[in-house]
């Protein structure tokens, strides 16, 4: 099973991104080549204070910003505001944007980037790194909260018990082949049953607790900071078997726009 960590200590130090002011700390997760829809890329970083990346943009593929803590001061078409985390800010294609942490502590993030139809990940960088832009209210941009009390719960894919899931982005906000991007939270003993897409890519990000993933057959533990795609046609699902919640974010990319697929394949995975 394939499965790529966030740690902080396997990140390089990056200065300049995008232009960005100060230093970052970086790492690829998964690139172009491990899937086969647009589903371009998978990064993380910890933007330490004073470090960000600069007001940038791209024309032919979209991203999803996501601070998983602290806070940040996030630029979006030429509006700048203080974002706390977690949240989830979507980048279109040719919508210009950045991030800097103006804090006094780390903030932990993934981006996620989904290409445009026969486009290729690219970007223009504007030469701005944002640091002292003038602030707006939070809700002059596109914020998406990753927000507990807002989760619904329900059995998830004939898994076991019920697990709390929402919808942050879904289709119908990018004009790429970007699904959706999905807050999930799996109390103790609870699971996300074993189930497959035809037309459709995801990958999981756990960011709390620990769990069983089970992917095409083979049953592996992941923990926080945890990346796992899930390919065509392959079988996924997820138990977690500890005492404490688990938590994952869900970006999910479609091989036709907008065309969702799912079989479930009658296993709770408990017994895995």
């Amino acid at each position: 099973m394939r499965v790529a960590n966030a740690k902080r200590e396997d990140m390089q130090e990056l200065s300049g991104v995008h232009g960005g002011a100060g230093t970052i700390l970086f790492n690829r997760l998964w690139e172009r080549d491990d899937f086969a829809t647009p589903f371009a890329f998978v990064h993380c970083a910890v933007l330490p204070p004073g470090g960000g990346i600069g007001y940038h943009r791209h024309d032919d593929n979209e991203e999803i910003f996501i601070a998983v803590d602290n806070a940040s001061q996030f630029s979006h078409n030429g509006r700048t505001a203080e974002v706390i985390g977690g949240a989830a800010v979507p980048l279109r294609s040719g919508e210009a944007h950045a991030i800097y942490n103006h804090t006094d502590q780390e903030t932990r993030w993934f981006n996620v980037n989904c290409a445009v139809p026969g486009g290729q990940p690219k970007s223009t960088d504007l030469g701005d790194d944002r640091v002292g832009a003038q602030l707006e209210s939070t809700d002059r941009l596109p914020v998406g909260r990753l927000d507990r009390d807002a989760l619904k719960y329900a059995p998830s894919h004939g898994g076991k018990g019920e697990v709390g899931s929402r919808k942050i982005w879904q289709a119908e906000d990018f004009r790429s082949n970007f699904g959706l991007l999905a807050h999930y939270l799996l109390p103790p003993d609870t699971s996300i049953g074993y189930h497959s897409h035809e037309g459709v890519e995801e990958c999981y990000i756990i960011i709390g607790g620990s769990g069983r993933m089970t992917v095409d057959g083979e049953t592996q533990e992941v923990s926080q900071w945890d990346a796992i795609p899930n390919k065509l046609s392959g079988s996924h699902g997820l138990y977690n078997h500890t005492q404490e919640n688990l938590q994952l974010l869900l970006v999910a990319v479609c091989a036709e726009k907008g065309v969702f697929d799912c079989t479930d394949l009658g296993d709770d995975l408990s017994q895995r």
